[in-house]
């Protein structure tokens, strides 16, 4: 059994020395890679004794088993991007959906508290002039919280809201640090905004 590492459309062998399988597929007498993962090869128990007719075809089979990738998880410091669910008074829950530029495959829950909205006037922060249901943010992990959700903060001023809609159904356009407009209606909304790269 060999495990090489394969990716999609790699040249594994002849269809006249081995048999496709799982994860291959057959183009001009050839067997190639369909997806990246271990290269598997099995010899069929006949193979030992191709004289044996019960089994028609002695030749090995060749399988790709995709290979699992890693799931991204929330550290402290990480840089996350999430959408807001819903806001209270006190904090907005996020659901984190990219940890450093890599997707997430598990969910994980953020909360951006009132406290960690922004590094100055911190007594003037209001949730619902800062963040909306459904804007997307960009925002750091500064704690593990407890075990519902990580602490998040969008205090620096890379981070804040990166894509929001207003009520009119536009993608806002950010005109400063706490103020986003809409291109159609051209009315004022307020948000915590991130500075662009």
């Amino acid at each position: 059994m060999s495990t090489t590492i394969v990716t999609p459309g790699l040249r594994l062998g002849k269809t006249s020395d081995l048999q496709a399988g799982p994860g291959t597929y057959i183009r001009d007498g050839f067997i190639y890679a369909s997806t990246l993962g271990t290269l598997k090869q099995f010899a069929t128990p006949a193979a030992a004794a191709a004289e044996d007719e019960t089994d028609p075809d002695p030749r090995p089979t060749l399988f790709v088993a995709p290979r699992k990738e890693l799931s991204s998880v929330p550290q402290v410091g990480s840089t996350v991007i999430g959408k807001v669910l819903r806001i209270n008074t006190r904090f907005a829950s996020v659901a984190i959906m990219m940890v450093d530029s890599r997707p997430c495959k598990e969910d994980y829950l953020g909360v951006i508290r009132i406290q960690d909205v922004r590094a100055t006037e911190k007594d003037n922060v209001q949730i619902y002039k800062s963040f909306r249901p459904g804007d997307i943010v960009r925002a750091q992990v500064i704690s593990l919280g407890d075990a519902r959700s990580y602490y998040l903060s969008t205090a620096q001023n890379e981070l804040g809201v990166i894509l929001a809609q207003s009520l009119a159904g536009e993608t806002l356009v950010p005109v400063s640090w706490e103020t986003m407009q809409c291109p159609k209606t051209h009315a004022i909304e307020y948000r915590k905004c991130a500075k662009p790269y």
